[in-house]
């Protein structure tokens, strides 16, 4: 009798495990499929794409990818997206490592209005800004320049990073602060050979997260610049739809260049990715 409840409890974690698997199967094939499809569809002339956008390319046809490489401006903007995305990462790794250390550290007068101030930060939408911040930058003249995208891009960066790095540097031991004090460690040699190599997984945490938000912005690329040497990849993109067509092979060909390096990026660091939000996220 035991025997049968017991061969019945296994059986029934086997269809549990079973219908587990099967029900991530397919979340899995929901997230790869799109890929694979965009993969494909690169491949496709315009008409084969608005016969069938589902089936496969009737031959290997690359002339999608020289026609994007050759007639099109994509490498200016993959180069200003680079750009945009490089500066504005350094800095808000760098602002948002310096005051999530002072903020988490330090006791003085106006620490949670200034901790507040950042976390408000966080819950603002972008899209409530966009006006305020047209007229902000077309007023100033700020507008239509190299540096445009990266000030936005900053602003908005530093919160998460500044929650993320204080509640990291929330774990760690004091002792070693004192240690080094100790034996005559100056403050900003404490910071930056002891505290700042400590919290390098938070820190490559924050610039993958820069990256992604930033490389994948559209909004601000789009009311902030005017002129066509300054645009980046989201909004260049954007040529390949016309008022009565679209020629969706040529876009999905842009589309699978501009997110290949964001690809690269998220596949090499994903395990960091997942080790720095859990660090970051448990407060001691």
């Amino acid at each position: 009798m035991k025997e049968n409840k017991k061969r019945d409890a296994r059986h029934k974690i086997h269809i549990g495990a079973l219908v587990e698997n099967l029900i991530l199967m397919v979340f899995s094939v929901t997230c790869i499929f799109p890929a694979i499809w965009l993969f494909y569809s690169s491949m496709k002339t315009k008409s084969e794409f608005n016969t069938n956008p589902i089936s496969l390319p009737s031959r290997f046809n690359l002339e999608n990818y020289i026609d994007i490489l050759v007639k099109s401006n994509i490498v200016r903007w993959m180069g200003n997206t680079i750009r945009n995305t490089f500066f504005s990462l350094i800095l808000v790794v760098a602002i948002g490592f310096i005051a999530g250390y002072f903020i988490s550290r330090f006791r003085f007068k106006g620490r949670k209005l200034m901790y507040g101030y950042f976390m408000i930060g966080m819950l603002v939408p972008i899209h409530a800004l966009m006006i305020p911040m047209y007229v902000l930058f077309t007023k100033t003249g700020m507008s239509d320049s190299w540096y445009t995208l990266i000030l936005p891009y900053t602003a908005f960066g530093i919160p998460i990073a500044v929650f993320l790095v204080e509640s990291y540097v929330q774990n760690i031991p004091k002792e070693l602060e004192e240690a080094a004090a100790i034996d005559g460690s100056s403050f900003g040699r404490t910071l930056f050979t002891i505290i700042l190599p400590v919290c390098i997984p938070i820190l490559v945490t924050v610039g993958i997260i820069q990256f992604f938000s930033t490389w994948n912005e559209f909004t601000f690329a789009l009311i902030l610049l005017s002129k066509e040497s300054l645009k980046t990849v989201p909004v260049g993109i954007t040529i390949f739809k016309g008022q009565y067509s679209t020629d969706y092979p040529k876009m999905m060909t842009a589309m699978l260049l501009a997110i290949l390096p964001a690809m690269v990026v998220y596949f090499a660091f994903s395990k960091q990715i997942i080790k720095g939000m859990v660090a970051g996220a448990v407060k001691g």
